[in-house]
């Protein structure tokens, strides 16, 4: 991917080097992590993060609780446990192991889409706004810093992320 961003870009450079169009081509770049980093609504999406991560933390402790209760009910009395009570109870031991795991991992997975999710909006905003600053200003392309895709930025680059920020009234 990042491959193609670099080929993109030298494509880009060799087009506005060669002066094949007669057209002005201007060049701005933005930092969307910054940007990002300054939406209120970002603090919003983060609050809401970590009451969901808190959620999924809880059913994970509740599931480790009763783990250690069952093995300690196990390692107390499995002396005196007849073999098919010990075998069942190994297998519940077991089978709880697996359900802790698989939701362990399912939860990652929730949590990575709950963040997708969350954050959506708020990167949709960004896109906006950057559509708009670069449509007003008359630039022919934006590039983002905070993906990496700028192969080369000259000290009098455009930075138009503070325009972007104007744009989403924020400082």
């Amino acid at each position: 991917m990042k491959r193609v961003f670099k080929v993109l870009f030298l494509g880009v450079a060799l087009f506005v080097m060669s002066g094949v169009a007669n057209a002005q081509v201007k060049i701005a770049h933005v930092n969307t992590a910054e940007i990002l980093d300054a939406m209120p609504d970002k603090a919003k999406a983060e609050k809401d993060l970590e009451k969901y991560y808190g959620e999924l933390q809880s059913q994970l402790e509740t599931m480790a609780k009763e783990y250690q209760t069952k093995m300690q009910d196990y390692e107390a009395n499995q002396a005196t446990m007849s073999n098919l009570v010990k075998q069942s109870k190994e297998k519940e031991i077991i089978d709880l192991q697996t359900r802790i795991q698989q939701f362990q991992a399912n939860a990652e997975n929730e949590f990575e889409s709950k963040r997708a999710e969350l954050l959506k909006p708020i990167l949709d905003k960004i896109q906006t706004a950057i559509n708009s600053v670069g449509k007003e200003k008359g630039y022919t392309y934006v590039l983002d810093l905070a993906t990496g895709a700028a192969v080369f930025v000259a000290d009098d680059a455009i930075n138009a992320t503070n325009d972007v920020k104007a744009k989403l009234g924020i400082k």
